[in-house]
């Protein structure tokens, strides 16, 4: 039986119902059987998806598609003050209800665990969702990503776990209370939101005051997430966990072997080895796969059936997700768009692939972070054998003058790198066709539209 709708998610309105948190939440109310409305700026798969549960897309933002009975409009910080639909929503006294005070509504009364860091929140909660599921429990979870396809980032379920990422980028998930929490890492971004590493810890220990009496926190081998466990460690109620390679950490990675596309895992936890398979490369899937066994059994699962059940993973949409296959090229898919993220996939493929020529597209991803880690953004693009270099894709941001991805250019050049810009996104295909040769492989790479050149290049390759 589904749990009780909270009063003001009976009748919701979503402004920006396509995005990756906004479309979860209302595809779980529906599911929960609330009757649900929402808008976005255009058409879309996931927007689709949304209509096979009986939600209303509106496209485009205007006042009338805001319904007059609304219980609540949902929004989430990017949500601009002027929005017609949030001025309508004040005439006709409607409260307004960020995403995040949403989604804690969905977790009420439920085992739940929430999963952050500033990197690979995704593929963990990802990871557990698909294990849980595995196990038969029928899990509830909320994703920033697809697993499968369009609309499967999330799902009501029956079960009594709701698994839940819990995005740090706006301070939002300092209102989930979660049976257990796990912090990957914890490193400077979104500075259009956080000024400094103090900013950025402070926001991280309110996150983590949340969790609930005797819950547990699980952090990564980071060390700014160690650097958090020590912040928060003997305040409270509180078990920790510390997952990684030292031997000194409770649940020790004792070993990852690279097979291909895929990496076999050794994890020692309670003097316990578990060995498990991993569907995608590099050490940092490896330690989310980890840290998602380690949460599991503080939620008290069995970590051995549960180790098993994480073999079930077989990858979730954009991070280092298989495109295709053409004129013996191969094409994949990447997120990263922070330079951690980036060297981190970049190190990753360059281990699957062996002697192969790698080849990136690369997007920046916001003007102030390109303005903040553009070095270092060139740096890592240093580690592809050539790279395309897109404009920046600005989201939610305003342009800064004199920040453009000639900051990523000049830093990868200085490092070493082939790297070439193109201005027109349409021109992207035939310039990378022009690069390859048979064996190589292409990343796409970035949190933008840049997604949408995979199938393009394929096709172009297929030509």
């Amino acid at each position: 039986m589904a749990p009780a709708i909270p009063a003001a998610m009976e009748r919701p309105h979503f402004i920006g119902i396509g995005g990756a948190g906004m479309s979860g939440i209302a595809k779980i109310l529906a599911q929960r059987g609330a009757k649900v409305a929402g808008s976005d700026a255009k058409d879309s798969p996931t927007a689709e998806a949304l209509r096979a549960h009986g939600v209303t897309v509106h496209l485009g933002h205007a006042a009338e598609h805001l319904a007059d009975d609304a219980s609540a409009v949902v929004v989430s910080s990017a949500i601009r003050a002027d929005n017609p639909e949030l001025a309508r929503a004040a005439e006709l006294g409607i409260p307004v209800v960020h995403r995040s005070d949403a989604l804690a509504s969905l977790m009420d009364g439920l085992a739940s665990i929430a999963v952050a860091g500033t990197h690979g929140k995704t593929t963990t909660t990802s990871m557990l969702a698909v294990a849980l599921t595995e196990l038969g429990l029928d899990p509830s979870y909320a994703i920033g990503g697809d697993l499968a396809g369009p609309g499967t980032n999330a799902r009501h379920g029956d079960g009594q776990v709701f698994v839940a990422e819990a995005d740090e980028s706006d301070r939002s998930f300092q209102k989930y209370d979660p049976q257990v929490a796990i912090v990957l890492n914890v490193e400077l971004d979104h500075h259009a939101n956080y000024a400094s590493m103090d900013e950025i810890y402070e926001s991280f220990e309110k996150f983590a005051a949340k969790i609930r009496p005797g819950g547990a926190l699980v952090v990564g081998e980071h060390p700014g997430a160690r650097e958090l466990a020590a912040r928060v460690s003997g305040s409270r109620d509180l078990m920790i966990t510390t997952v990684g390679e030292a031997e000194t950490s409770d649940v020790w990675i004792r070993r990852i072997t690279p097979k291909g596309m895929t990496s076999e895992v050794c994890v020692v936890m309670d003097g316990v080895e578990h060995v498990f398979t991993v569907s995608v490369p590099g050490r940092h899937y490896a330690h989310n796969a980890a840290a998602a066994l380690a949460a599991g059994a503080h939620a008290g699962l069995d970590p051995a059936a549960l180790a098993q059940a994480l073999t079930a993973y077989t990858g979730v949409g954009r991070r280092l997700q298989p495109k295709g296959e053409a004129g013996g090229v191969r094409v994949i898919d990447s997120y990263a768009h922070h330079p951690t993220e980036m060297t981190a996939d970049l190190e990753a493929m360059r281990g699957a692939v062996g002697d192969a020529r790698l080849l990136v597209v690369f997007q920046p991803h916001l003007f102030s972070r390109t303005q903040e880690l553009g070095k270092e953004m060139g740096d890592a693009l240093a580690l592809a054998d050539a790279s395309v270099v897109l404009d920046i894709y600005p989201a939610r941001e305003d342009p800064i003058p004199g920040v453009t991805s000639e900051l990523i250019l000049d830093a990868a050049r200085a490092a070493g790198a082939d790297a070439t810009p193109v201005h027109d996104k349409d021109a992207v295909a035939g310039v990378i066709a022009g690069m390859v040769r048979p064996g190589d492989f292409v990343l796409t790479m970035g949190a933008g539209d840049v997604t949408d050149l995979g199938p393009r290049i394929l096709a172009r390759l297929t030509d």
